[in-house]
Parts: structure tokens; sequence; C-alpha cells
């Protein structure tokens, strides 16, 4: 299933790389495992204006003119078919209007936080279908010189894009990626805040720091999750309120402080609907027998890290060294030292109320494990298809190509449908042996037989 987007009347295949080779490797962690505080967040929001806000709110701050945009999208591509500027667009757009009062057009969150499975639309559930491994730069190239030719520089509708189109220029290098399905989000915000200045969040044209050429993409974790969460994203660096670290898509192309201080008010009721979004339900029959004896399974052998489930659910929000868990450790060996750390620490975000901090750690945290099924492929790069793959990590392929017909779910192996393939062979084959995006680790369904996998898994549908 591929995305479209319209640029300034160019068709581009939506896909969401960096600059000086691979990261250095972790230095060992010193713990193995670590429990996250909990930080106090704001309350009191309205769910409804939440979700309002996230599908026709003004949070990117500047975009492309409507009138640029191209023809909208019918209205059965439109989520609760949208009324007044937004009527008829793809539910991944939001039309608003910029502070100069020009309407122009912008990827919302859920671009990559929606998602079908098994045919059904499911918001907050991570879009592994995206694909970014576009050439940006060309994008941007071409997106800008239609501005050009359309409008002065002087023109309000360039003032509404220019902020917009400064940053897609800057992260257009550093964000495509050499692996299907997989999501830069990490590197986009980096990119971003390589030309902001940290106090006010203006661009500067001089980079603040520099970045490494090798991109590390991830997969998207499900917001659903939020809720249970102390800290955010795969090393629990994000720390602090939450308004601010789910705010953080507007650098691509709010102004200024002043202007993400207004947006990120709204954030209060954006958080209040996170905290009522659930988990889909498992859609196929269940053997609610030997769920039961999966049950137990996993009570011995996950809950320790991944919380406990049904009546009385605890979360024990625990990072688990690389050392222990020892899946791919590229991404977390880069979190550790990444620049935007520091630039994060002494920026707006972290020196005005209500505060927030990056404090990443040598490993990954262990996830809530909340509709589970629908959540594939597994890992914090995606490198694995199913669950059966990851409790077996014999028959973990090296390379393989997805169904990309989002009906085409697999529910005995309890994940995506798809190919073994002999090296990098296919438009849309994942290769395990590329830098960051290995299968390894997470090894402890091995000591496990065939049949108290198979309950194991069964017992994780009901979750």
């Amino acid at each position: 299933m591929k995305k479209y987007i319209v640029f300034a009347g160019l068709l581009f295949t939506y896909s969401c790389n960096v600059s000086g080779g691979l990261p250095e490797r972790a230095q060992p962690s010193g713990f193995r495992v670590k429990q996250i505080p909990s930080y106090p967040q704001q309350s009191g929001g309205d769910p409804e204006v939440g979700f309002d806000y996230l599908l026709n709110g003004d949070y990117i701050g500047s975009g492309i003119p409507l009138s640029l945009f191209g023809k909208k999208g019918s209205k059965r591509d439109s989520l609760y078919d949208r009324p007044g500027v937004n009527a008829g667009l793809p539910y991944q757009f939001s039309a608003f209007e910029t502070a100069n009062q020009i309407q122009v057009v912008n990827g919302n969150c859920f671009t990559c936080h929606s998602a079908e499975i098994n045919g059904q639309l499911v918001l907050g559930l991570g879009n592994s279908y995206s694909d970014f491994r576009v050439n940006f730069p060309a994008m941007y190239r071409g997106m800008n010189t239609t501005m050009r030719i359309r409008y002065k520089k002087d023109a309000p509708e360039w003032q509404a894009y220019e902020d917009f189109g400064n940053y897609f220029k800057a992260i257009g290098p550093r964000i495509q990626t050499n692996q299907p399905g997989v999501n830069p989000a990490a590197r986009l915000a980096e990119a971003c805040a390589m030309h902001r200045d940290p106090s006010d969040l203006t661009y500067r044209e001089t980079p603040n720091f520099d970045m490494p050429s090798y991109n590390i993409a991830t997969d998207v974790p499900p917001l659903w999750n939020v809720k249970k969460k102390n800290s955010l994203y795969y090393t629990a660096v994000g720390r602090g309120d939450f308004t601010k670290l789910l705010f953080q898509a507007a650098l691509l192309g709010i102004p200024d402080s002043t202007q993400a201080r207004a947006a990120v008010s709204r954030f209060k009721d954006v958080l209040a609907w996170l905290q009522t979004l659930e988990a889909p339900p498992y859609p196929f029959p269940i053997d609610q027998q030997i769920a039961a004896e999966g049950a137990a399974i996993f009570g011995e052998n996950c809950s320790k890290c991944h919380g406990t489930y049904g009546e009385n659910p605890t979360y024990p929000n625990k990072v688990v060294s690389l050392e222990v868990v020892r899946t791919d450790p590229w991404y977390a060996s880069y979190a550790v030292t990444a620049p935007i750390v520091e630039w994060y620490n002494k920026s707006w975000f972290a020196l005005s109320e209500p505060r927030s901090w990056f404090e990443p750690e040598a490993g990954y945290i262990a996830p809530p494990l909340d509709g589970i099924w629908a959540t594939a492929p597994y890992l914090h790069n995606g490198s694995i298809p199913t669950l059966e793959d990851l409790l077996n990590s014999s028959q973990r392929p090296e390379y393989w190509e997805r169904s990309k017909e989002p009906v085409d779910y697999d529910p005995v192996k309890v994940g995506w449908k798809y190919e073994n393939k002999k090296g990098k062979a296919g438009k849309w084959t994942y290769d395990t042996n590329l830098p960051a995006y290995s299968n390894e680790g997470h090894y402890f369904g091995d000591k496990l037989s065939p049949g108290e996998r198979k309950a194991l898994i069964e017992y994780l549908k009901t979750l």
C-alpha cells in the first residue's frame, strides 16, 4: 500500500540519510535493568478537543499553500469526513491558517501514527508501510522551484511557506533510509534542531552541530502505550513533560517559540486523547485454554520487564541494557552521544515550563505489549516480521519481503505474511545485514519448547 504526496503540483511516493558514517558503539552501560521514574504530567485536557487538534490543528506552523497542494482526495480517503478547508483531504494531511492568514497544507501526526491492518484503519498504530528511500533533496528542489515561479519572496504565500521550506531543505539529505518500512523521525527532529536557535527556536542558516551521514531509523511504536510510560522513545530518552515531547514534530515548520508556546498548550488535550486510546482487540478466534497456559508462561518469563495484564495491570518501565537484551546496538549507541541531547537540554523545551529533557540510556525500554498482535514488525528496528520468529531466533529470516496488502495478516505466526528472499531482491526486501538493522538479540524465547511458545503466542493475542 503506497502513500502519495502532491507538493507544488509534483507527485511523489511518500516515504519519510544523514552526514560522517556510523556512530561509535556505546560503552558498557553499567547496569543490567534500570527502572525509569515517573514525572508529573498535565491533566484536565479534553480528549475530543485533542483529537480534533491532531487532525485539523496548526501545530506544524507552516506548509505548502493550499492552492499548490494539488487535487484533494476523495471523501472515502478522509477520516470522519472532515468539514471546511479539510474536506476531502487525505486524513494524513491538515490544512490550516498561518499567522499571516494564508491557508497551507502539511502532514499531521497520523502520517506516521495510523495504519491499516487486516483491512482496518487503526489510529495510533505505527505506519510500517511508509518508504523513506526517496530522494528528498530533489523533492525539495522541485517544490522550491514551483514556489519561486508562482510567488515573489515578499508574497504572503512565500512567507507562510518559508519556515517549512528551510527545514525541509535541512532534513532532505538526512532522512533518506536504505531500508523499507522504517521511520527516521528522530533524525528528522535532529536535522531541524541543527538549524534552530535553542532559546527561541528561530531558523539559523549556520548549523548548531554536525550529524553522522548514516541514517538509523526505527519501527514506529503504537500511541496507545503512551499512557503507561514514564518516558518516551526506545532508549527512554524523553523525560519530563509529555506535551512538549509529543510536540516535536512541530520542529518541521513552527516559526519560533512564541507560536510553539501557543500550540503546545493545546497538547494537554492531545495527551488526554492518547490516554483514552486503546489497543484494537485481536480479530480472529483465540483458544482460551491454550492462552491460559500461555499466561502462566508469560508470568514466569516475561512479566518482570513487560508488565502484567488483565483487571489490575502493571507496567514497570524498565530499560534493559544492551548487554542483556543483545538486540542491534546502533540506535542506542548513537542516542547516548547524539548532539541533539545537549541542544535539547539547553533549549526552550527544557528551560521553560512545563519542562522536558533528554536523558538517554545505553539500552532499550521493554515496551508494554497491549495490542502486540497488531504491531509487527518486531524489535525497535522492525527487523522481525512475526511473533513466532521473535520467540524462535533460529527461524528469523535474513532477507524477507512482506506482503504490501494490509489484509494479508498471518494469524498463525502472528504478524506480517512474508517471503524469504535470496539476497536483497525485490523492492520491499528487508536486509538484516545492514548496520543498525540486524535481527539479533531478544533470545528469551529460545529456551521454551515449541508447545510453550505456541501457548505464549496464544496468550499474547489476548493483550
